[in-house]
């Protein structure tokens, strides 16, 4: 017998997950900022953002209507997918409108324009440096809004292996209510008590995790940072074994410190301005 809550109409709620990560990188000169963007920009460039975004719908079972996607110049990249529950059937080529370079179904735009504020996957990239900081970052925003029964929590951990995931910032938020068929209202249609739930526990396993939760709301928030560094995975075109102890240890805290400021979002160093000065003067 199916435990399936029989609903009187149309799932009304709206599921809203935010996933946010920094990857972060040891370059400390000019031109090595400069090829760790550059890198960065080739890995994480619009088509294969779109790819990953593919996936995500997929795994959480929905169907692209459409896909927008723009690479900028000098650095990042912005995919925006909208999706649907259900499959798109009767596609009309000739409402294609043009910015679609994948093989995908294609609908018309006044049809199109209905779906943006109830089911849709975005993603945005932001590649940082500064030439007072030897620590250069990479930030990928996610964002995933479902209309209906199907909930974006179910693609976590594949987007978490896509990405090379430092710190990572969770919101999920569950909005409005549905109805049975008796008229009762119902403001969830799953269990959670916090995304870690939902994340397999090998990957938790890499880092510390802390939840912040308005079960009230049903807003759950999750804070995760790597509890161990690899000296080797943040240095770019340098290898570990070349450097001193001393350096080793320098980078390690260096590392570690802007790591730490990222999680709780507060500047708990200083700026060393001569340290600035010395490096933009470097080639």
């Amino acid at each position: 017998m199916s435990n399936k809550l029989k609903l009187y109409g149309f799932n009304n709620l709206t599921k809203t997950l935010s996933f946010n990560i920094y990857d972060v990188c040891y370059a400390r000169t000019k031109r090595e900022k400069k090829d760790y963007l550059a890198y960065i920009n080739d890995q994480y460039n619009s088509e294969r953002l779109t790819g990953i975004l593919y996936h995500v719908t997929e795994l959480i079972g929905a169907h692209v209507l459409n896909v927008a996607r723009q690479d900028y110049d000098p650095q990042g990249a912005s995919v925006v997918l909208l999706v649907a529950e259900a499959s798109i059937s009767n596609v009309d080529p000739t409402c294609n409108n043009g910015n679609v370079t994948v093989s995908l179904p294609s609908v018309c735009r006044e049809s199109i324009v209905g779906h943006l504020d109830k089911s849709h996957v975005t993603v945005h990239t932001y590649p940082e440096s500064h030439p007072g900081n030897e620590v250069s970052t990479f930030r990928v925003d996610i964002d995933v809004g479902t209309c209906g029964k199907i909930s974006p929590l179910t693609a976590l951990d594949y987007m978490i292996s896509s990405f090379e995931s430092d710190i990572i910032t969770i919101d999920y938020r569950v909005r409005g209510f549905t109805r049975d068929m008796n008229g009762n209202k119902y403001y969830l249609d799953h269990d959670i008590t916090s995304i870690q739930n939902f994340i397999d526990r090998s990957v938790l396993r890499k880092y510390d995790a802390m939840d912040i939760n308005v079960y009230q709301s049903n807003y759950f928030h999750t804070k995760m940072m790597r509890n161990e560094i690899v000296l080797d995975d943040y240095l770019f075109n340098m290898d570990a074994y070349e450097l001193s102890p001393d350096q080793r240890r320098d980078i390690r805290d260096k590392i570690s410190r802007e790591m730490i400021e990222i999680f709780y979002g507060m500047n708990v160093y200083g700026t060393n301005e001569d340290d600035i000065e010395e490096e933009q003067g470097e080639l």
